[in-house]
């Protein structure tokens, strides 16, 4: 008769420690929504602080841009005074590379001020593009004055 009553009391220690030691599934529950609350709130912030960082970007991008464009426009003006004086067959057709190099410049603002995509991958594809135009045109200027200079 002990055995029975040692083994029925040692059962109901058990079982009390383990519904006292574990939590229930409610606050399991609770606990798991509370982390997957705070998981999309670090990714929203996330997220904005991305959109952010791609903004000043694009922001400091634009005003590198802006400054190359300047300059190029400069050295058109620049040309421009320098072929008023050449002869006729000389001054056409360093008008006509001009004219098209100056196409190409109002080509490269246009293209900047009609940006306006937000994606990253986009914008790296964009960047790399126009830098690459940029320095063509760059080349392409410094090759048409080191012609004419000679």
């Amino acid at each position: 008769m002990k055995k029975p009553i040692f083994t029925l009391v040692i059962s109901v220690i058990i079982m009390g420690l383990m519904f006292t030691g574990c939590k229930s599934s409610t606050s399991k529950v609770e606990d798991a929504n509370e982390k997957v609350e705070e998981a999309n709130e670090n990714v929203i912030e996330a997220n904005h602080n991305l959109n952010k960082a791609l903004q000043d970007s694009i922001e400091i991008f634009r005003t590198a841009s802006a400054e190359k464009i300047r300059l190029n426009e400069i050295q058109i003006n620049e040309f421009k005074a320098h072929i008023a004086n050449e002869k006729v067959e000389t001054k056409i057709r360093n008008e006509k590379k001009l004219a098209e190099l100056e196409q190409k410049n109002n080509d490269l603002i246009s293209r900047m001020d009609n940006y306006n995509d937000e994606r990253q991958e986009k914008w790296d594809s964009f960047k790399v593009e126009y830098n690459h135009d940029m320095n063509e045109l760059g080349e392409a200027f410094k090759n048409l004055t080191d012609k004419n200079v000679k």
